[in-house]
């Protein structure tokens, strides 16, 4: 897809990721409409942006993701594009995770992109053309003990994406579905990394997966899986899943010892990218 000129509704813009993502995407030439909750954090990322707007919205709502998607075609005078990047983490056993923390995670790394979808949806297809970009994890195929909640999310919005696709294959909108590996963002606890470095997990930069969201939009990709081996052991969880669990067998121990509450992640039901 060319980008130039493209009226981009970015989502999650000013966490680390959407904020890396902004500035490629302004400086192919594309029309951005910044959405997060914390305005400040909007308004010094638009300053550095020619023409961006920006939109504070909860996306939490189906009313708030209605609304920020009303206001992006107000100021961009339609939107062209979808990228959904806002999202939620968690990294803690099952058996401490929070009831309502489970809940609104669920909503806030899949429902919001379903609601969004539906806002934007009409127009484009109106037009018969569009492009949804939605962000979802490695973890949304390969299901890693201490993000069980974080992976059902995550494995929700993959099918979704696989779902809307074929959907509406027919239609002249496509949609993309990207899975980063670990990102070093706030998203995280110290625990996330401490944990990354006992395992010998590696964690990219939000840059560099900007740059491969930024490639994956341009190749209209169906789905990218970012990161080696993390991309292999996905192929091979879905071929032989046993021979996974053997091996997550070996490393359960080590992730109980990082993922157990901590006073640095007490709020991570809060910790959403914006």
């Amino acid at each position: 897809m060319e980008l130039r000129n493209r009226r981009i509704l970015l989502t999650g813009a000013s966490g680390g990721i959407g904020s890396a993502l902004a500035q490629r995407l302004a400086a192919a030439g594309a029309r951005l409409a910044l959405v997060g909750r914390r305005h400040e954090a909007l308004a010094q990322l638009a300053s550095s942006l020619p023409g961006a707007s920006i939109v504070v919205a909860d996306l939490a709502t189906a009313a708030g993701c209605r609304a920020a998607v009303e206001q992006a075609k107000a100021s961009l005078s339609g939107v062209d594009v979808l990228v959904h990047l806002a999202g939620q983490g968690s990294f803690r056993c099952f058996s401490d995770e929070d009831p309502d923390a489970m809940e609104q995670m669920l909503r806030t790394n899949c429902v919001s992109a379903m609601w969004l979808a539906q806002a934007v949806l009409p127009q484009m297809t109106a037009r018969g053309d569009g492009q949804l970009v939605f962000c979802g994890s490695v973890l949304g195929a390969l299901a890693l003990p201490g993000y069980t909640v974080y992976a059902a999310s995550k494995f929700a919005l993959r099918g979704f994406s696989e779902g809307l696709r074929r959907e509406l294959a027919d239609s002249g909108v496509s949609v993309t579905y990207v899975a980063p590996r670990a990102v070093r963002t706030a998203l995280n606890p110290p625990e996330v990394y401490e944990m990354a470095k006992a395992t010998r997990m590696a964690v990219d930069t939000p840059e560099a997966v900007a740059e491969q969201i930024l490639a994956a939009m341009r190749r209209d990709a169906r789905e990218a899986v970012l990161g080696w081996p993390e991309s292999w052991f996905v192929r091979l969880n879905a071929l032989w899943p046993a021979l996974v669990d053997r091996a997550m067998r070996k490393q359960a121990e080590v992730v109980r010892r990082f993922a157990k509450p901590h006073p640095t992640q007490q709020t991570q039901a809060e910790q959403q990218t914006s």
